[in-house]
């Protein structure tokens, strides 16, 4: 897998590819077909699959901090794409000077002579271009003159629904996590590296393991029941908070996870979360008595979400990829929560340091 940053760093080497072009937000299944069909033209020419992304996105790029809320960041929108067949990654800064070439400009600067494409694969309502000139139509035009081939993506849909990054987004707001992992083709996850923090969890009982987040829009926010995967591969049930964390106060959006029953030093490494069901919203609390508390109501929510789930053989997505250990359900925790507990509906190469340090 070879990331390229920037039209710039393109050498002799990179040229004569099939690609794709878009945001390839959560590369769901939807975005996996789409590779699918490019890999088969791709194994037809014999050369490599590219595809081109755009970094920022270009609705953050436009509306900030209204835009919608990422799936992936771009360390991991990469490994996806190299795990669904992708060779080559062109992310392409989307900046002034990016917006303002002409969608011919585009085409000759990016495609032909950047990338010198043989079969491009993009969707029939692609635009791009200051000139709002770039289309579907346009590219096909150019195609015909430059010897390249053009074909519009292939509709996924399921439940008769196209898959879309939106319709993901929607349910994971709604905390269906079951749903959304089928459109994804996987569990819908957290990435990131534990960091040393105010270690406020320490001083009082609830030690926790703080991974920052992008200051972007947040695709999730509350508390929630997670399975946290380590680097080694184990895995441990545990509760999660996703936000700002209204009673001690935080500017930048904050990844904070204890796991039950875990002892060690998590510092450095690498952690993915899986969140599995919404336990509540954030709530500013008077004070870290009051925060202890709720935090112990939360674990017990937690543990009853958990053991239920293995007593009733629950192993659909999330659950499935992260399947739990006996060991975290103590008999002593499984009768506390069920006495505190209300019922809670269930809803390659890395693309360069600075993603490696939670910026991408």
């Amino acid at each position: 897998m070879r990331v390229i940053r920037g039209l710039h760093n393109l050498k002799a080497a990179h040229r004569g590819c099939v690609a794709t072009i878009g945001n390839f937000d959560g590369v769901h299944r939807g975005h996996q077909a789409i590779l699918q069909q490019c890999r088969e033209h791709a194994a037809r020419w014999s050369v490599p699959l590219t595809v081109v992304v755009f970094e920022p996105q270009p609705r953050e790029f436009f509306a900030g901090d209204q835009a919608p809320p990422r799936l992936t960041r771009l360390r991991e929108k990469v490994r996806l794409l190299r795990d669904f067949g992708a060779e080559q990654v062109l992310v392409l800064p989307f900046n002034d000077t990016l917006r303002s070439l002409t969608g011919r400009e585009f085409i000759d600067q990016v495609l032909i002579d950047g990338l010198g494409v043989k079969h491009l694969v993009v969707g029939d309502d692609f635009r791009f271009g200051c000139d709002r000139r770039g289309d579907f139509a346009l590219l096909a035009e150019v195609g015909r003159e430059q010897g390249f081939g053009v074909e519009h993506t292939r509709t996924f849909t399921v439940d008769d629904e196209r898959v879309s990054s939106t319709r993901v987004r929607t349910l994971l707001a709604s905390g269906n996590f079951s749903a959304a992992a089928r459109l994804l083709g996987r569990p819908y996850s957290l990435h990131g590296r534990v960091v040393r923090d105010q270690q406020l969890g320490r001083t009082i009982g609830v030690p926790t393991a703080n991974l920052p987040l992008l200051p972007q829009p947040l695709t999730l926010r509350g508390v929630f029941a997670v399975v946290a995967e380590l680097a080694n591969g184990e895995r441990y049930p545990g509760v999660a908070n996703v936000g700002f964390r209204p009673t001690v106060g935080s500017e930048r959006p904050t990844l904070e996870v204890h796991l039950l029953d875990f002892a060690g030093d998590l510092y450095g490494q690498r952690m993915t979360v899986y969140p599995c069901t919404r336990l509540r919203g954030e709530v500013k609390f008077d004070g870290l008595e009051a925060l202890k508390a709720q935090i112990e109501r939360d674990q017990a929510r937690a543990r009853h979400y958990f053991t239920a789930a293995v007593a009733n053989h629950d192993y659909s997505l999330p659950l499935a990829s992260a399947p739990l250990g006996r060991e975290a359900m103590s008999s002593s925790a499984m009768s506390s929560s069920a006495a505190s507990s209300n019922t809670i509906s269930s809803d390659s190469s890395s693309a360069d340091d600075a993603a490696d340090t939670n910026n991408g």
